[in-house]
């Protein structure tokens, strides 16, 4: 991205240039501490200030992935995560990268200077609820990130594309993969990115009026949080993306009567956040849409063969999406390749679809996988926590 950054801090508007700097300042202090291109850097950083996404945008500056922990999650969840990932450090409150007991890192090579990352690199890795208790650890590379910006971009707001004048909410927890839609729906074209206080996002209801205090434009967001919200507060949006859960067709009705785009999109993390999308206008049914460019989408009955129009099967994604799990066998399971399809690696999403020409209609789960405020939990995961406890 050759656009300036810019992002919001709540005390009040902070210009770009010097977050520039402090991003440089970061990136070069990371390095000096032993990061190198191709690590992995733990981030967990109170949500709703500045501080986590310069450093989000440090660790990639500095050819690392970053791998997200809400600071809001249990202490045994960042131990499990951080531990999976291999994480060199961790970045915590205040932008002090630490090792995993706690101590900060010293500076061992005052003199080193940050790689930039190749397409290849991993950009994140975040991890999802897994059926054995153990969440999954699936990474992105620079080149799927990229992809999925610059296929977003040509979906979004043709007539009128996003720009230096809008402003982003960013309100989703950075460990949940749609965050990375809020940011660079900002940064990929030169907007600002305007946090939210975790806990007004938690409110739901409240967060309404701060989106016109704060003369928010673009939204992306799940459905169970935008259905709390009063109807004059989306005014100012001219862009609503929906995601994570399935939108209710009243909802959609309700937000798309106005003058703005609304989307509604589709995808796994394991396919770098969206997959397809449709543009809502009310009507039904709700579609989740056609494929964006670059990612291939089949569905696909028992026996693999693709369903005809009308027909029902699972949702099989491939193209430049695809990220892959840390653990090599979960990764050949999930994403083996697909014969019948011609593709020398697919996700078996799990996901059932109604394929119709005009854009792909979800029909619900393949399994017990349920979604709660757009994250993903395998029921196998509370079974697991549930046996695990002494009474």
């Amino acid at each position: 991205c050759a656009l300036p950054i810019s992002l919001e801090d709540p005390a009040g508007s902070v210009d770009y240039t010097a977050l520039l700097d402090l991003v440089r300042a970061q990136t070069d202090d990371l390095a000096r501490r032993g990061v190198r291109r191709g690590d992995r850097v733990g981030v967990r950083i109170p949500s709703g200030g500045r501080d986590l996404y310069l450093s989000i945008l440090a660790v990639l500056a500095a050819g690392a992935a970053y791998v997200p922990v809400d600071a809001d999650d249990p202490e045994e969840r960042a131990t499990l995560v951080f531990g999976e990932a291999g994480v060199v450090g961790v970045i915590g409150a205040g932008g002090v990268l630490r090792d995993r007991d706690g101590a900060e890192l010293p500076v061992t090579d005052p003199a080193a200077s940050a790689e930039l990352p190749r397409e290849t690199d991993d950009a994140w890795i975040i991890f999802t609820s897994g059926s054995t208790g153990v969440p999954k650890g699936v990474a992105v590379t620079h080149r799927s990130a990229a992809a999925f910006v610059d296929a977003e971009a040509r979906m979004f707001l043709q007539a009128a594309p996003i720009g230096p004048g809008d402003r982003v909410l960013a309100g989703l927890s950075v460990a949940f993969d749609a965050s990375c839609e809020e940011m660079w729906l900002a940064w990929g074209h030169g907007a600002a990115l305007v946090p939210a206080p975790r806990s007004l996002v938690r409110t739901g209801v409240d967060l309404g009026p701060w989106l016109i205090a704060h003369t928010i434009t673009v939204v992306s967001t799940v459905p169970t949080l935008a259905a709390l919200w009063p109807d004059d507060a989306l005014e100012q949006v001219r862009l609503v993306i929906f995601g994570g859960e399935a939108c209710p067709p009243e909802l959609a009705a309700r937000i798309a009567s106005r003058d703005r785009e609304v989307w509604n999109t589709y995808g796994p993390t394991e396919a770098t956040v969206v997959a397809c999308g449709s543009l809502l206008d009310g009507s039904q049914p709700i579609r989740i849409g056609l494929p964006l460019d670059g990612w291939d989408l089949a569905v696909v009955d028992g026996a693999g063969q693709r369903v005809e129009p009308g027909g029902v099967g699972e949702l099989v994604i491939g193209g430049v999406g695809l990220g892959r799990y840390l653990d090599p066998a979960k990764d050949a399971e999930k994403y083996a390749p697909f014969p019948e399809l011609g593709w020398e690696r697919a996700y078996r999403s799990g996901d059932l679809v109604r394929y119709e020409p005009e854009g792909l209609v979800f029909q619900g789960r393949a399994d017990d996988q349920v979604k709660l405020g757009g994250r993903r939990i395998e029921l196998g995961e509370i079974d697991a926590a549930l046996q695990a406890l002494d009474d």
